[in-house]
């Protein structure tokens, strides 16, 4: 099954995808997919691996329209990933109207939340830090996306994760993290961008890398 989370109006387009996610058992791996990680091969694993013994998956694509490689190979499969038994969900901003024909065409569900074209929406960077807090990887992954997508710059992300984790260590909040995890992590924070950018890396890569990492 298909489902799609369109729009600019941020907020209740993530409170009404949290909301959805939250319906999905606890057992159903979840893969995350953007621009920097697309990859054919995985995709057409994870559309095609249903089976009666292989454990269902849900698969989160990211504002993956945006390159046309990925938006070309994407419609295509949009019928068989309609017929498959995982489920896919996609969080996108604005798509133009042959896009958004292909996914009624297959059968999505799909949910739109606009701003009114007055109100320009500014992104809570503190989404991020409090979901690493929680430990809650697949929402951590969601807001630094839309975050990016918002404009904030990376270093703003990582001034505010490296807040909240000093802040854990200060007040011995330790439910989630050890002591050694928090340290851990604040060590690489520090060095994240400059070891990126020494060694010719996409620094955007390298946070993500870090975020799906971290726990």
């Amino acid at each position: 099954m298909i489902y799609l989370f369109l729009g600019d109006d941020t907020k209740n387009k993530l409170f009404n995808y949290e909301k959805f996610i939250k319906s999905f058992p606890a057992k159903v791996e979840s893969f995350f997919i953007s621009r920097n990680n697309f990859d054919v091969t995985q995709i057409e694993n994870l559309y095609s691996g249903s089976s009666l013994f292989a454990a269902l998956s849900t698969t989160i694509f990211q504002n993956i329209f945006e390159q046309e490689e990925a938006r070309d190979f994407v419609l295509d499969k949009l019928p068989l990933m309609a017929e498959s038994s995982n489920s896919f969900i996609f969080l996108e901003g604005k798509l133009n109207k042959p896009i958004l024909d292909a996914f009624k065409k297959s059968g999505s569900q799909i949910n739109i939340f606009e701003l009114p074209k007055e109100k320009k929406e500014k992104f809570d960077n503190f989404l991020v830090a409090n979901a690493f807090g929680q430990k809650d990887k697949l929402n951590l992954w969601i807001y630094f996306r839309e975050a990016l997508d918002k404009g904030v710059m990376m270093e703003e992300l990582i001034g505010v994760l490296f807040w909240k984790i000093k802040d854990m260590i200060l007040k011995k909040d330790f439910r989630k993290f050890s002591l050694t995890e928090l340290q851990n992590s604040i060590s690489r924070l520090s060095y994240l961008l400059p070891e990126a950018r020494k060694e010719g890396r996409d620094a955007e890569s390298a946070f993500e890398q870090f975020l799906l990492e971290a726990f």
